[in-house]
C-alpha cells in the first residue's frame, strides 16, 4: 500500500506544506502527518477526500508507487487519464498510419495473441502486424481486429475474425456491450461485459453461449479495451430454425394430448 508515499509526494510536488493540504481537507496536521508517515489508516471519507484533492483514483493512490513512474507518466495521472479509471494504462496506444497519414485496422491473428500479450504498447511489435482498412467505419476512431478461437461466444464462430473501436475511457462501457479485453493473466478474451468499475473495480464477463458461467475481471487485471463492431467470418453461424421447428411441435403436440386427456374426463 503507497498510499502515505504518494500523498506525500504529491503534496510536496505541488509545492503544499502539512498546514496547507489539512486546511483545504478540513482534518488536523496531525492526521495528515499520520497518514503520511503510515502510523494512521485513512477511511473512506479521507481517500475520497485525497482523491478528489489530487484528481487521483483512490486506487491509483493505494496500489501504485507514483515515484516509480516517469515524469511523462505522471503528468498524464495529473491531467485525469488515470490507469484505474479512463484505461490510458498510463501509456499511447501503439498504432500504425498509412501513406496518407489515416490508420490502419492492424490484425491480431490466434498464433499472434502470445506476442501481443506482451506487445501489445510496443510500437515496434505492432508494426509487423498485418493491416487493412474498411470504408465504411470512421476515421475518426481506432480500431482493431482480433480471431477469436473456442465456443464461447457462439453463435460467432471459432474462428471470426472480431473488429473493435479502442475505449479509452471504461466507465463509458455500458452493460450488455460485447468488448475484446486484453487481461494481464489470460490474454486477449472476447465477451459481453457488465460494467460494475465506479462501484467495485471490476468487470463482470459473460459468454453468449450459456454453458459457460460468468466471471469477474478486476480493473488492476486489464490492459485494453475494445468495444466490438461487426465479425468476419467464412462460416454461417449455426442454425437454429429447426431447433424452434422441433419446439413448436412438441407444444402443438402437448395441447393435443392435454385435450384429449380433458375429453376423456369429461366422458367419465
Amino acid at each position: 500500500m503507497y498510499f502515505g508515499k504518494n500523498i506525500k509526494f504529491m503534496r510536496k510536488r505541488r509545492g503544499r506544506t502539512q498546514d496547507d493540504v489539512a486546511v483545504a481537507l478540513e482534518m488536523k496536521r496531525s492526521t495528515l502527518s499520520g497518514y503520511e508517515n503510515g502510523v494512521a489508516q485513512p477511511g473512506m471519507e479521507a481517500l475520497i477526500s485525497f482523491s478528489n484533492y489530487f484528481n487521483i483514483a483512490i486506487d491509483t493512490l493505494i496500489k501504485v508507487d507514483l515515484q516509480t513512474l516517469p515524469e511523462s507518466q505522471i503528468r498524464q495521472v495529473e491531467r485525469g487519464y488515470d490507469v484505474f479509471l479512463k484505461g490510458s494504462n498510463l501509456r499511447i496506444l501503439a498504432t500504425t498510419v498509412g501513406k496518407d497519414n489515416d490508420e490502419n485496422i492492424e490484425l491480431v491473428s490466434e498464433k499472434a495473441k502470445a506476442g501481443y500479450t506482451s506487445g501489445f504498447a510496443d510500437p515496434e511489435y505492432i508494426s509487423i502486424l498485418p493491416t487493412f482498412r474498411l470504408p465504411f467505419l470512421s476515421r475518426q476512431k481506432k480500431y482493431r481486429t482480433f480471431q477469436i478461437s473456442g465456443d464461447s461466444m457462439l453463435p460467432i464462430p471459432s474462428g471470426a475474425w472480431v473488429t473493435g473501436v479502442f475505449i479509452q475511457d471504461w466507465t463509458t462501457i455500458r452493460d450488455k456491450d460485447a468488448c475484446i479485453i486484453l487481461t494481464a493473466e489470460d490474454g486477449v478474451v472476447f465477451k459481453v461485459v457488465e460494467n460494475r468499475i465506479q462501484t467495485e473495480a471490476k468487470l463482470i464477463l459473460h459468454s453468449l453461449n450459456p454453458h459457460y458461467t460468468p466471471f469477474d475481471l478486476a480493473v488492476k487485471e486489464i490492459r485494453e479495451i475494445w468495444q466490438f463492431v461487426h465479425f468476419i467470418s467464412p462460416q454461417i453461424p449455426e442454425n437454429r430454425i429447426s431447433e424452434t421447428y422441433n419446439l413448436t411441435e412438441t407444444v402443438k403436440q402437448l395441447k393435443k394430448d392435454v385435450a384429449a386427456i380433458q375429453t376423456q374426463i369429461n366422458l367419465i
